[in-house]
């Protein structure tokens, strides 16, 4: 796998490399323009010099061919050749003997020729009755370019290298607080949930280092979570254990009606603990990341009565569900099983509450994309400072006898699907609203 400083620096390089590519391609190409244009003022330069000592020196006869001068007598740089001729196409002076073949002065201007088989660059200039013209090989302009491109390239080869150098050890510091958070976090044990400390850090990386240490926060909570319901359901668990083992003790010691009491006890006892495992099977799927969602649909009507089947045994005869004449028929927009086995808890909590075979009362009523389930018991009600605890876990007031799960299993619901839940307490019994939200029609 590759490194991340590598792959900047490839990356961040071979951008770099590009641009510098075309910036120099750019620049030599600008340079070998002005190049051959300072190259080709030579010429101009060079023939309207020639023009101004020939109008210094004697007349040159008509007859004049093959006549020479020296490129010294001339002021003619080395390299260029020089030649003076007539209108009528006679040469009347040369400051050269190579190429034997005479230079074209037909074209006034700039013009590219082949002379015994190398390429020239001339210049002809029209003064008086005479032309001058100027030449120059393109080998030695060309020779002359390349050298003047590579002088210029080496500095711009040497400025890339040294800023490719530079590249790798500024992404290199760059990346030093990344280390820094790696070498913290290889030092700390594996059950170390503490805050990870990495100072100074840039504020690119703090919401990283943030997000880290409330991983860390959040784990610890779910371990002291786990741990506490271990703790508590291995008590709860105990209980229910020692009554089952000390009645059916009781049994074989005894007969007849106290035998068949003490089984019916121990019976009683493996009931609570099988309604407990229940309880904390479906408490840990729901906190869990596991899937509800079977594809069932049920609207709030269906969720009522179905929960209403599922409470506690023949106590659901107690339960009085009042349906309004007008009410949205649209399915809750969450998984059926959550949704009535929600309900379900509230309605058992109800039923266990409500003395002497009270009623119950569950009713509902929509409102735009969202249900409230109220459900209204008529026992001796709760006490304002007890109301944060309903849904904690195991947590039991003095007259309950269920297993303290059933509104923890509720509150697990409410925060998975994005439900509320709220408790009013009065004199005449304890009132819950449970709302759901409701797919739009």
């Amino acid at each position: 796998m590759m490194s991340l400083r590598l792959r900047l620096s490839l990356t961040l390089g071979a951008a770099f490399a590009l641009i510098w590519a075309l910036a120099a391609a750019w620049m030599l190409s600008d340079l070998r323009n002005q190049m051959m244009f300072s190259l080709d003022q030579r010429l101009v330069a060079s023939a309207r010099m020639v023009a101004g000592l020939m109008e210094q020196l004697p007349p040159v006869p008509s007859k004049g061919e093959g006549t020479h001068f020296s490129a010294e007598q001339l002021n003619i740089p080395g390299g260029m050749a020089c030649q003076v001729s007539s209108l009528r196409g006679e040469i009347l002076a040369r400051s050269h003997s190579d190429p034997g073949q005479p230079l074209e002065a037909e074209k006034m201007g700039f013009h590219d020729q082949i002379i015994d088989g190398a390429p020239w660059r001339s210049f002809t200039l029209a003064r008086g009755d005479l032309r001058i013209t100027t030449a120059d090989r393109q080998i030695e302009r060309e020779a002359l370019n390349m050298s003047i491109l590579l002088a210029a390239s080496v500095p711009v080869g040497v400025a890339l290298l040294g800023c490719l150098c530079l590249l790798w050890l500024g992404i290199g510091q760059g990346l030093a607080p990344l280390n820094r958070m790696r070498d913290a976090l290889m030092r700390r044990s594996a059950d170390s949930l503490e805050p990870l400390q990495v100072q100074p850090l840039p504020s690119e990386l703090q919401p990283l280092l943030d997000t880290q240490n409330q991983l860390f926060q959040r784990i610890g909570k779910t371990i002291e979570r786990e741990r506490r319901l271990t703790g508590d359901a291995a008590h709860e668990l105990r209980s229910p254990l020692t009554a089952i083992k000390t009645h059916l003790q009781v049994a074989r010691m005894t007969d007849g009606a106290a035998r068949d009491q003490s089984l019916a006890r121990a019976e009683e006892g493996a009931d609570r603990l099988h309604r407990t495992l229940e309880q904390l099977l479906l408490l840990a799927r729901v906190e869990g990341s596991l899937s509800f969602d079977d594809g069932v649909q049920c609207s709030a009507e269906q969720v009522a009565k179905l929960a209403i089947q599922d409470a506690a045994g023949g106590d659901r005869e107690r339960i009085r569900f009042e349906v309004p004449a007008r009410f949205s028929h649209a399915p809750v927009q969450m998984p059926a099983v959550l949704s009535i086995a929600a309900l379900r808890n509230l309605l058992d909590n109800a039923l266990r509450h409500t003395p002497d075979g009270g009623p119950v009362e569950l009713s509902l009523q929509t409102t735009g994309n969202r249900v409230q389930f109220v459900v209204r018991d008529h026992g001796p009600g709760i006490a304002e400072d007890d109301l944060q605890h309903l849904t904690q876990r195991f947590w039991r007031n003095g007259h309950s006898t269920g297993c303290g799960l059933g509104l923890a299993i509720v509150q697990a619901i409410v925060q998975r699907c994005g439900c509320t839940l709220r408790f009013d307490s009065r004199a005449d019994g304890l009132r819950v609203e449970l709302t759901m939200p409701l797919q739009p029609v």
